[in-house]
């Protein structure tokens, strides 16, 4: 059926033939984007014609208006009516009649409606006091009625907007950066709001109002196209969730790329991240060139005033480089540079403006961008040196970053980049896309250049440590050999070229070793020793596994593991100088732990004592507050079974959280026939304050002699809580490290971080007859990443094939 028939049916039928109309409408696959929301807005104005004049007959002086994004015909399936009955103050009976003859049929078929019923000066005054109004009727078309009223109202509403500009639009910049600060960067967001997110629509239709004033336009290249593909992704959301809904969630991804005949959710993804970044570097410059002009006009008065009349100042330029020069608050190309033959000066420029703090002017990155030449292969020392300067400027490096990239000039100078632009990362650890992670890891980096004797290859490392997750396979090894290739491109020596790949081959090698492993055996830091190759190297990469750590998220770094991290670069250091470690003895027990155990043997059950622990102020911050590291926990326990999976269990009751824990027998002392089991945990509180040890001890007490039902506890606390829809979690995952430890078999748990894991480990591993020696739990998000160093019952490595055994049943215990 054509649009014309799809009108004609929605006139002849009322409400019931549109609705008809409608549904046929969304479901044709053959039209979408920009055709059907046309058509929809056709369809639509049709119908509330027929309405309009139902109830207008003999009625002049009034007219029916569409406003806002009905106005501008970007109707999307489940979008709001947003309509104005204007009338030139006509009886006020008739006009709220024919009001309830337009708005019911709109009710009844279960559309949204905002509407209104105004006389124009009364419009004019409701949006000379509400900004979003005033943006809505920018947008006013006529669909019915008196049409010299709507036009009479769109010239008027147009020339208030011009004329309170100056006023109005800072408002609206503020407005904007207000959802900006609520709804985060649609840029890099793995569930965002394609309308209120900053570079979503709402962010578009106020680059359209500031072009209406008249002050400013935004760069229009890329713009509408940007508009358009976030449009089509939220009639694809809308079609597939039948809701009004602006939220991109992770589970209704994949069913939206569908619909728009892509080939999966990354896939649409990066489009949606492409057109936001569109949309907000195009915001950046539009309202820089705002401020720029508003200014002016502050200024310029007071300045004739001081010149005597009619003579126009100089605009200051300011060199800060080699054919770049400052001036009225951007970084812009001077009179006298040449891109065409000078093939540095995009990277030089960009240097000069993050040194500065200061925006690159788009006409300069155009320019460049447009008629540059290629820099030769190697590069040339001073571009090198640039690059180097670009990303040890700090926070100004991102801005100018992505001045930059949005002109295409970053994937010209590194081609790699193209694999790793707007790509998302499926993983609630990290906050931004790879890209975008990538220089953030450059400007931490650049805070920690002082502690090594490379920054060169510490910042350029930074730069390139994950461009391999544009590649498949594991992103370290892709990245190591992308490395070797960008790092000879961009000129530096073999020996150079040598130590990034390493740094990138082994990036993620220290934060691994430090939370996953016993730093205590020897064959954990001679295999670090051995992947690391030299001090310098070491230091490097200690300064790049804290820069990537910050660059992540919150959840990836915290002073505890810093401290473990810190602890295993010292054991390195010490190798690497020549000193071999000594196959590690039990220690004596302290004197502590030994009353601990006495007490323990005498009275039969398991003895507590909770010690707050602290991080000590560092010499570089010596004034610096001692900083809360969690609470040593020491348990003595008589030698039973059940003792691992009984402590988990009750710290999960009490919403502890593990970081560490290691646990040993402990001979008595002589005289003192059999031994107890010590156990030394490191706890923190999940929230709230710390539980009693006497607490502590009686739950303990109860699940050991089984009066406390640890698993229907969690259970049941489970059971209590609301479930949430959402994304299902990956299956666990359970390895055996092979040549991890001389002295016992490390099985590794990747799983989904939930009350009770380590509960539900440890009777996995009783009930396997295995003996845990100690554990390291390293905890991303909602992702558990739990190392059990595992010996048999007489104390030694499991045997191979014993060990792939326990790990396939702790799996299919775990997926279970």
């Amino acid at each position: 059926m054509t649009s014309t028939e799809m009108r004609t049916e929605a006139e002849d039928s009322g409400p019931s033939g549109y609705a008809a109309a409608r549904l046929r409408l969304l479901q044709e696959g053959a039209q979408s984007g920009p055709p059907r929301r046309a058509a929809l807005a056709e369809l639509t104005d049709e119908w509330l014609t027929g309405l309009f004049g139902a109830g207008a007959e003999g009625l002049r002086g009034v007219s029916l208006v569409a406003v806002g994004g009905y106005g501008r015909g970007e109707l999307s399936p489940r979008s709001d009516l947003d309509l104005l009955l204007l009338h030139d103050g006509a009886d006020s009976g008739t006009v709220a009649a024919l009001a309830d003859r337009i708005w019911y049929p709109i009710w009844d078929l279960g559309l949204a409606l905002d509407h209104s019923v105004r006389t124009p000066g009364e419009a004019r005054k409701t949006a000379g006091g509400d900004l979003k109004v005033q943006l809505g009727l920018l947008d006013a078309r006529h669909i019915a009625g008196d049409l010299g009223l709507t036009a009479g109202l769109r010239t008027a509403v147009l020339a208030d907007w011009r004329n309170q500009a100056p006023k109005r639009l800072p408002e609206l910049q503020e407005l904007c950066a207000e959802r900006a600060e609520r709804q985060g960067e649609l840029q890099y967001l793995l569930e965002p709001d394609l309308k209120e997110a900053r570079g979503g629509l709402r962010d578009a239709t106020a680059l359209r109002a500031v072009a209406a004033s008249w002050l400013a336009d935004a760069p229009r290249e890329g713009l509408a196209d940007a508009g358009r593909r976030l449009l089509d992704v939220r009639d694809a959301l809308h079609l597939t969730t039948g809701r009004a809904t602006d939220r991109l969630a992770l589970q209704e991804q994949d069913q939206v790329a569908a619909e728009l005949g892509l080939l999966d959710a990354d896939t649409l993804l990066r489009q949606v991240y492409e057109a936001a970044r569109v949309v907000s570097y195009a915001s950046d410059v539009t309202w820089r060139e705002v401020g720029r002009v508003l200014k002016s006009r502050a200024v310029r008065p007071r300045l004739r005033a001081m010149l005597g009349g009619g003579a126009k100042p100089a605009v200051e330029r300011s060199p800060l480089a080699e054919g770049v020069v400052e001036m009225d608050g951007e970084v812009v190309l001077a009179r006298a540079a040449r891109p065409e033959r000078d093939p540095v000066l995009p990277l030089r420029a960009a240097a000069a403006a993050a040194q500065a703090g200061l925006p690159l002017s788009l006409h300069a990155v155009r320019r460049m961008a447009a008629v540059a030449r290629p820099l030769p292969t190697p590069w040339p020392a001073e571009a090198r040196e640039q690059l180097v300067t670009l990303l040890g400027s700090g926070r100004p490096t991102i801005e100018v970053w992505e001045a930059l990239e949005a002109e295409g000039l970053i994937t010209r100078l590194l081609p790699d980049w193209e694999r790793v632009r707007c790509r998302p990362q499926r993983n609630a650890v990290h906050i931004w896309t790879v890209d975008r992670h990538l220089i953030e890891t450059a400007v931490r980096a650049s805070e920690l250049a002082r502690r090594v004797g490379r920054p060169d290859l510490l910042l350029v490392s930074a730069l390139l440590h994950d461009i391999g997750k544009g590649w498949p396979g594991d992103h370290s090894v892709a990245g190591e050999i992308i490395a070797r290739d960008v790092a000879a491109r961009i000129g530096f020596d073999r020996a150079d070229v040598a130590v990034l790949a390493t740094l990138v081959r082994h990036h993620l090698l220290l934060i691994d070793t430090a939370t996953r492993r016993d730093l205590e055996d020897p064959a954990t830091v001679r295999s670090v020793a051995e992947a690391v190759g030299s001090q310098s190297t070491l230091e490097l990469l200690h300064a790049l596994t804290e820069a990537d750590a910050l660059a992540t998220g919150p959840a990836a770094w915290s002073s505890w593991r810093g401290s473990l991290v810190a602890d295993l670069v010292k054991r390195v250091a010490a190798v690497l100088a020549g000193d071999a470690p000594e196959e590690p003895e039990a220690a004596a027990p302290t004197a502590e732990q030994e009353r601990l155990a006495i007490e323990a043997f005498r009275t039969g059950g398991p003895v507590l004592a909770l010690r707050a622990q602290t991080e000590p102020p560092t010499e570089e911050e010596p004034a610096a507050d001692p900083e809360p590291l969690g609470v040593e926990l020491l348990i003595a326990v008589p030698d039973q079974p059940g003792v691992l999976p009984a402590v988990a269990g009750v710290l999960a009751m009490h919403r502890l959280t593990v970081r560490t824990a290691e646990l040993r027998a402990l001979d008595l002392p002589d005289g003192v026939e059999g031994s107890v089991l010590l156990l030394n945990w490191r706890v923190a509180a999940e929230y709230g304050s710390l539980p009693q040890a006497a607490r502590l001890r009686a739950d303990l007490v109860r699940s050991l002699d089984g009066s406390l039902d640890i698993a229907a506890r969690l259970a049941e606390r489970d059971a209590a809580y609301p479930r949430r829809r959402g994304t299902i979690a990956p299956p666990p995952r359970v390895t055996v490290a092979s040549a991890a430890s001389r002295h016992a078999t490390v099985i590794e748990v990747r799983a989904h971080d939930a009350p009770g894991l380590l509960h539900r480990i440890g009777r996995a591993l009783e009930d396997a007859s295995v003996w845990v020696r100690s554990m390291h739990v390293s905890t991303l998000g909602a992702n558990a990443v739990d190392a059990f160093y595992v010996t048999g019952p007489k104390g030694v490595p499991l045997p191979a094939e014993e060990a792939v055994s326990v790990a396939r049943g702790l799996e299919e215990m775990l997926r279970g």
